[in-house]
């Protein structure tokens, strides 16, 4: 089930931010301000991005600066609506608001620590592809992120790789270099021991953001951003936790429709692509035709 792999997932990612606790590379006794949850049942995304703006608003009022940038830290279960609400969140701050507003994902900073230490590898006489043990040591690693440096780069906030003979901006290569299979096989790996030295870095990037006026929209597990320092953190909950299951099935049932059909297809049409794409996946389940 959809929460069964969340906790999966939850758990690999603890092991991860343990494992950089034992290193010294996070505080283990860190506490990060308190998280606001959000009942989203019955709601629309407009809705739940309309509350935390107002949330913002207030809080940005009370600090006696209105024009002030912020992060703003979203989590919840997978089937919350958290990737549509940041969608909503940004529009309504863009267009309702005037704010300058960015989104913040690990994702390619993970990619560029692992490009490094696959290029280490390349250069190494007589290794044999990727060697995790050799490759990824505290020292090694170390080097690996002060090779990485976040700033204004070309009028824009960037992510600069420079090192061991690469010299490049993460805008630029985030659908090339970045996404090249020798980077994408051993993400994982790399990943599972560079928790906190990523973790570490997005936050002092997103903070160098918001100080400068910019609104920060970051979305993931609350172990990776609970070290970023803000103070408009929301988690998406589900009082009725059985319709994420739901959700994502009429998700799935959605979309596999949608393939079947053409733009300017019937009513009849639609309800026999519906009916079955519906029967295929009861039979993939296991579930017999009734």
């Amino acid at each position: 089930s959809t929460i069964q792999r969340d906790e999966e997932d939850a758990v690999k990612l603890e092991k991860g931010i343990d494992f950089a606790k034992s290193k010294g590379v996070i505080d283990p006794n860190y506490v990060p301000e308190p998280y606001v949850k959000l009942d989203v049942l019955g709601k629309t995304p407009e809705t739940v991005a309309g509350e935390i703006v107002s949330t913002i608003k207030q809080g940005n009022k009370d600090a006696g600066d209105q024009n002030a940038g912020s992060v703003i830290v979203l989590c919840g279960l997978s089937g919350t609506g958290k990737g549509t609400t940041v969608a909503k969140l940004r529009q309504k701050l863009e267009d309702e608001e005037g704010k300058k507003v960015v989104t913040w994902s690990n994702g390619n900073i993970f990619r560029s620590v692992t490009l490094l230490a696959v290029t280490w590898c390349e250069q190494q006489p007589g290794m044999d592809g990727f060697d995790k043990e050799k490759a990824l040591t505290k020292e090694n690693l170390q080097s690996f992120m002060s090779m990485l440096s976040f700033g204004k780069f070309n009028g824009k906030y960037d992510t600069k790789i420079k090192g061991l003979g690469l010299d490049m901006l993460v805008s630029e290569v985030q659908n090339t270099e970045l996404k090249a299979p020798k980077v994408s096989k051993n993400i994982p790996t790399v990943a599972e021991v560079t928790q906190g030295e990523v973790i570490l870095f997005a936050a002092d990037a997103v903070e160098t953001m918001g100080k400068d006026g910019l609104f920060v929209l970051l979305e993931g597990r609350e172990q990776t951003v609970n070290y970023v320092r803000t103070p408009y953190r929301f988690t998406l909950v589900l009082s009725d936790e059985s319709l994420i299951g739901k959700r994502r099935a009429a998700q799935r049932v959605m979309a596999a429709t949608l393939s079947k059909l053409s733009e300017n297809a019937s009513d009849e049409e639609v309800g026999k692509a519906l009916e079955e794409c519906l029967n295929e996946m009861a039979a993939e389940a296991g579930y017999n035709k009734q």
